[in-house]
């Protein structure tokens, strides 16, 4: 198959996901208005809580259709690693905002445990229902277009949200069976904790990717293991790993060599960035070679890892010198 058809099919499927995101998105929207005023005219606190899980999947959906759009995006001399992290910082935000809205709806849920307050189960019914049709039927589309870990996410959120749904059913007809009305705060104590979870697991990826630490599911012991492994290769040092974006991982390193002739150093280079990216899925990676062995008073405990220096110290005489024998960039 030619690389032009092989491209073809990529921008095809890919447009594709971006549709049935964007389908998503809106069908959602059209949830959380059934969930909200079902909340409303119901008296339901437990429908309002599904209505601000509902805005989690809202979030997610868009994050996800915001990734597709601008993966289209090139980078430029202003973005060099293009635009992905305006999706980061808008799940900071909505992080906080979501937690936020945990503690509004416990604080709410708490009321009514001390005064509580009719409720309708019929329009409980109406209301989540109509989510639960929405939902699988967005859930079931975007399986079929579930080739990417953004899309995945996505649809782990909609599938989640009809649990949910189907509790405010099931919290409905305990109520017009035995009138207990405390059920519906008490279920939505339960959602709460759950938008809460999910909240607390956003901000730490995000602070994470901020902060530019390594990928929780990557070892640096095993990965330095793995690069020393390739023939020709004798140390690693100065080595930074981490992530753009969700699921974008970059790497840069000093690898020391035994001999920096380019016939000698192209196959280790080709080496590494194939173990790499197939191993480790970091397919950015900038590995500069050298044959001296580096271990200078700005490297950290074992030499794997080099203090970053500001040009205030530099200024003040302190200064990170090496040689350099090779540079390589793989894009």
């Amino acid at each position: 198959m030619s690389d032009q058809h092989i491209g073809h099919n990529h921008n095809h499927t890919h447009g594709m996901a971006k549709q049935a995101l964007r389908l998503a998105f809106f069908l959602t929207i059209v949830i959380l208005v059934a969930e909200l005023v079902g909340g409303i005219v119901s008296n339901s606190l437990a429908l309002f809580s599904d209505a601000g899980h509902v805005v989690t999947d809202i979030f997610a959906l868009g994050l996800a259709w915001f990734a597709a759009v601008q993966a289209e995006r090139p980078a430029n001399a202003r973005k060099t690693f293009g635009y992905h992290r305006v999706g980061i910082l808008a799940a900071l935000v909505n992080a906080v905002t979501l937690i936020i809205i945990a503690i509004v709806i416990s604080l709410e849920a708490f009321q009514r445990f001390q005064h509580p307050e009719p409720v309708q189960p019929f329009i409980m019914f109406l209301s989540a229902g109509i989510g639960i049709a929405v939902n699988l039927f967005i859930g079931l589309g975007l399986q079929k277009e579930g080739h990417s870990l953004n899309v995945r996410a996505a649809t782990m959120h909609v599938f989640g949200d009809v649990i949910v749904s189907v509790g405010v059913i099931v919290a409905g007809i305990i109520i017009l069976l035995t009138g207990w009305t405390l059920v519906d705060p008490l279920l939505s104590v339960g959602i709460a904790v759950l938008i809460a979870f999910g909240a607390w697991g956003i901000l730490r990826e995000t602070t994470d990717i901020l902060l530019e630490s390594t990928p929780r599911d990557i070892s640096l012991s095993d990965l330095v293991g793995d690069m020393k492994k390739i023939e020709g290769v004798k140390d690693v040092h100065d080595l930074h790993v981490w992530c753009i974006a969700s699921g974008m991982y970059a790497l840069s390193c000093h690898t020391r060599i035994n001999d920096h002739r380019p016939s000698c150093s192209s196959p280790i280079l080709q080496s590494l960035n194939s173990m790499l990216s197939e191993k480790y899925h970091i397919d950015h990676a900038t590995i500069q070679f050298e044959c001296n062995d580096h271990r200078t008073a700005c490297c950290e405990m074992d030499g794997l890892y080099c203090r970053m220096e500001n040009a205030q110290e530099k200024s003040n005489g302190h200064s990170h010198k090496h040689e350099t024998l090779l540079s390589k960039h793989n894009p």
